[in-house]
């Protein structure tokens, strides 16, 4: 009697204290709608990874779908490039009517040879004549009409939104076409850059080793690291200038075993002119990168004066315990871009967060960085793995302050860059896929088939750091009693994935069909291309009449229709289209129109190509290598060859491998389970309809029906 006494006054107070922690969290501001992009996140692997256990079905997207609805499919964008559908989701309207089509393009207001990202370029258009901002751009960001109606929306590296002036590359004193006032929202974090230094690798043996000097001896027990074995020091010959000062890195070997014996397992980076300060230090400044080899973790090293607040970080792939193998990593240097539109939220991110972590980097998996060519796969491999998790990390901690800053936010955009890297390089899922990229014999069955289940692996990890990001945001909002998100949280992605095994140069292509490169010029992302003409009266520089334009139109699009692949290794059949979709600009009957060669329609906008096509799945335009490795049964490596990386998107949206998820949960969405096929541009609209705010004349997409 005591005992079951015991027990239920246990239990009623753990009742109580549940209720009150649950009325405490519900009463807790937090945002109404949360928007997380999981880039390249893809149904078909969710929903198997739930189903296996490998993300748990009670966290992240496994809650969202059992307290909310989720999408069978969602038809992205054409073509499903990450900064085209992402504004394609931004603005509830399609490619073609917000003028970005894809990752890189060329603004007809340009000179010919110039591009621009598509990651900030004009949303919605502007206007040739001029060029100037158009009065009346053909789609608006969801945060626009938000901001107008005294909505407040946060957005942590959402494309789109990153507080620019847009400007006509190439253009001399071009004017602003896209102000930043269209691009900032109340506390914009835009996504970070390339600080001026790539990443590079580092093969030391005890040779480069020599007793440290007293100076730094004495620095280290300064700031309390001992050493059992004398600290050895050595110059890495890493000397570069960022941020307008210069810095020579140096590395001391530590012992931190007590065992008596020769152990070395950590080593310590720093700058040759500072030395090792004993801290304590305050973000952004992180001091001394220590690194000890058994983590199998990077450690950030900000650099100390840089202009632009830039950082690195240091990773130690092989560390033997008498230094005669040593290989080490020093990552990319990356800042946060810096303007009067955002200066005081990237402040407050440096301050609070730190600066811009170093990000997954293919160069370094694809050893295109220098002083990796020794490193064995395992340890490049190893590196990346790093990467992922330091870097959805970090963006995950941008969105929580986000959060955390403005609790009484209407809107959060967040956008994560997971899977997206790692299924670019890892998605190793085809036969006709090279596992060694530089031994064209390795497709079939002589494919690595270790490799194939160890790549498989590294997708998962990617996918399991991006549902962990959605949790640990879930859990800053926190639950209601029933485990529903006290925001609206609503997760896509910008599209799917799918393997490729051929890479295609298609300007090699167009040369040798007899096309002059002052007059066709075709700018690809993955594989999608734009190819352009230079046309007199539209490009600053044009050299192309109109009646030569319409000649030249015909002519690539009857030259892309006819480039097959015929290689029996890589085509069940007697030959393959290379081609999936081709969009020519439409053109008007009279050649004195002024709007000619402006033409849009469905899939063509205003600075599409002039004839824009699609190649069917298993080609694409990216990782052609140096020196160009030849397909297995071709003779010519002019236009295809064999990649250097395996996963690919771009593709026509509307087959099944590039549909994007759609999963959301919260007090306003009250229907439960499949709701079938939608499209990304109907989040806009969806969004809108939660915070009561009517939705742009330019939005395509329809409001999303989440209640029963």
């Amino acid at each position: 009697m005591r005992l079951f006494t015991i027990v239920l006054v246990t239990f009623f107070i753990s009742l109580t204290v549940h209720s009150i922690a649950a009325q405490t969290v519900s009463s807790t501001p937090s945002p109404k709608v949360i928007l997380i992009s999981l880039d390249g996140a893809t149904p078909d692997f969710v929903e198997k990874y739930l189903t296996q256990g490998v993300l748990n079905p009670k966290q992240g997207l496994g809650l969202l779908k059992s307290q909310g609805v989720y999408a069978e499919r969602n038809i992205t964008c054409s073509a499903s490039l990450t900064a085209a559908c992402h504004i394609a989701i931004g603005t509830g309207s399609t490619a073609a009517r917000n003028d970005i089509n894809a990752n890189t393009f060329h603004l007809v207001a340009s000179p010919f040879n110039a591009n621009i990202s598509g990651f900030g370029a004009p949303i919605g258009g502007y206007s040739t004549f001029g060029p100037v901002a158009s009065p009346q751009p053909t789609a608006e960001p969801v945060w626009v009409g938000l901001l107008r109606n005294g909505k407040q929306v946060v957005a942590a590296t959402f494309p789109g939104a990153d507080g620019v002036d847009v400007r006509v590359p190439g253009l001399t004193n071009s004017p602003v076409i896209d102000p930043a006032s269209r691009r900032t929202v109340s506390y914009t974090v835009p996504f970070g850059t390339f600080a001026g230094v790539g990443a590079s690798g580092f093969s030391l043996t005890a040779a480069n080793f020599s007793p440290a000097s007293s100076q730094i001896v004495s620095q280290l027990k300064n700031a309390g690291r001992v050493s059992y074995s004398p600290i050895q020091q050595a110059a890495l010959s890493d000397r570069f200038t960022v941020g307008g000062v210069s810095y020579d890195i140096q590395v001391a070997a530590l012992d931190t075993t007590n065992d008596r014996k020769t152990n070395y397992d950590t080593l310590v980076f720093f700058d040759a002119q500072i030395g090792i300060p004993a801290g304590p230090f305050s973000l952004p400044s992180t001091g001394p990168a220590y690194v000890r080899v058994r983590d199998r973790l990077s450690s950030l090293f900000y650099l100390e004066g840089s202009s632009n607040q830039a950082g690195t970080a240091f990773y130690v792939s092989n560390l033997a315990p008498d230094l005669s193998v040593v290989r080490i990593a020093r990552y990319s240097a990356n800042a946060i871009p810096q303007n009067p539109a955002v200066q005081a939220t990237v402040d407050d991110i440096l301050k609070n967060v730190g600066f811009w972590s170093p990000q997954a980097d293919f160069r370094i998996a694809q050893r295109i960085s220098p002083g990796f060519t020794t490193f064995p796969d395992s340890e490049v491999e190893a590196i990346y793995q790093d990467q992922v998790r330091l870097f959805v990390d970090y963006q995950t901690r941008l969105a929580l302050r986000a959060i955390n800053q403005n609790p009484n936010a209407d809107l959060v955009l967040v956008y994560i860059e997971q899977p997206d890297g790692s299924e670019h390089q890892f998605l190793l899922t085809d036969s006709r896929q090279a596992s060694d990229p530089t031994n064209p014999l390795s497709i079939g069955t002589g494919q690595d088939q270790a490799k194939v289940t160890r790549y498989q692996s590294y997708v998962q990890t990617a996918y399991r750091a991006a549902n962990n990001a959605v949790q640990r945001i879930i859990n800053a909002v926190g639950t209601n009693r029933q485990g529903t998100p006290n925001s609206n949280i609503l997760v896509v992605s910008d599209h799917g994935f799918s393997a490729f095994h051929t890479e295609v140069n298609l300007n090699n292509y167009l040369r040798s069909k007899g096309f002059d490169p002052t007059k066709v010029r075709a700018v690809t992302s993955g594989p999608a291309a734009n190819v352009y003409i230079n046309l007199q009266g539209r490009e600053p520089n044009g050299i192309v009449t109109r009646a030569e334009y319409v000649t030249l139109q015909q002519q690539i699009i009857i030259a892309l229709r006819e480039l097959v692949d015929t290689n029996p290794n890589y085509v069940r059949g007697k030959e393959m289209a290379v081609f999936d979709k081709i969009y020519p600009r439409p053109l008007p009957t009279n050649l004195n129109d002024p709007n000619f060669g402006l033409g849009t329609s469905e899939f063509v906008g205003q600075d599409t190509g002039d004839v824009f096509a699609i190649m069917r799945e298993g080609y694409n335009f990216d990782g052609r290598q140096n020196p160009v490795v030849t397909r297995l049964g071709d003779t010519d490596n002019t236009v295809f060859s064999v990649p250097s990386f395996y996963g690919a998107h771009g593709y026509d949206p509307t087959i099944s491998n590039l549909s994007a998820i759609f999963y959301a949960a919260g007090p306003d969405i009250n229907r439960r389970g499949n709701i079938g096929t939608i499209r990304n541009i109907d989040v806009a609209p969806t969004i809108n309809s939660l915070l009561g705010v009517p939705s742009a004349p330019t939005v395509q997409g329809q409001t999303l029906n989440l209640k029963n």
